[in-house]
């Protein structure tokens, strides 16, 4: 993968006016040649869902094929679609609030993963089994007991993680053998502190770049629960915008 740099814009006017977007600019890092723009916000949830698959990756147990989803969102769509790329997903479950949104994102995904994906009507069914789960919501609650998880169960939350608002629990930090996050100082700059600082647990949570390189395990065996808290790290869109360029125009 070639060496790019670049920026990201997107503004915060507290309107629903039809027309707000981001802009990810890339360019060559080697020459600052320009290499093109990439204009959505769909960006934001492709760059979500990639580094949760990275996560998975490295993390998740190399035989995991049960997946559970908790919430029916673009991000919940996106962090599927990477399990699916990086482990051999034979079936997904998938719950929400909303019996009509889960039907609908069961619909969805098996025409685009071809893969069996199941609709329940609560959490615990929808963790019974799983090898991984993925939690998008915007709840500021719990959504999901730590009891109700299987030994060896990887989880990737990607909704509201603060002391405050948090749709895991707390006893999850405790159950984790390894807790991994995309940006420890992003982590740490929340304006309201992240669920786990001040706690125990925080001491123990490492960048998901040291799994991945290989300096610190994932996991020691295969009972091992390991939890990635997705907090966003800053230039991952312009890496992947330069990746969905390429395919556009067919070099990747």
């Amino acid at each position: 993968m070639e060496k790019v740099i670049g920026f990201r814009v997107y503004d915060t006017y507290a309107n629903d006016l039809a027309g707000h977007q981001q802009l990810v600019c890339v360019f060559d890092s080697d020459t600052g040649v320009f290499k093109g723009i990439v204009i959505g916000n769909l960006l934001g949830a492709v760059r979500t869902g990639a580094i949760g698959g990275v996560a998975i990756k490295a993390m998740a147990r190399t035989d995991a094929e049960h997946v559970a989803v908790i919430g029916t969102g673009m991000q919940a769509r996106t962090q599927l679609e990477a399990a699916v790329t990086v482990r051999d997903v034979k079936q997904v479950r998938v719950f929400s609030r909303n019996p009509e949104n889960r039907d609908i994102f069961a619909t969805e995904m098996i025409k685009k993963l071809d893969v069996e994906v199941i609709a329940v009507d609560s959490p615990k069914s929808c963790l019974q089994g799983a090898d991984i789960v993925i939690c998008a919501t915007n709840s500021g609650t719990p959504v999901f007991d730590a009891e109700w998880l299987e030994p060896g169960v990887h989880i990737n939350t990607v909704g509201p993680k603060s002391v405050k608002r948090h749709e895991v629990p707390m006893e999850l930090g405790v159950r984790s053998s390894v807790i991994a996050t995309d940006s420890l100082e992003q982590l740490k700059a929340y304006p309201t502190p992240h669920f786990l600082v001040g706690t125990p647990d925080e001491e123990r949570i490492i960048q998901l770049s040291d799994v991945v390189t290989g300096k610190i395990p994932a996991r020691k065996g295969q009972d091992d629960i390991t939890l990635f808290c997705s907090v966003g790290l800053a230039g991952t869109e312009v890496v992947v915008a330069n990746e969905i360029m390429k395919a556009a125009v067919g070099q990747a």
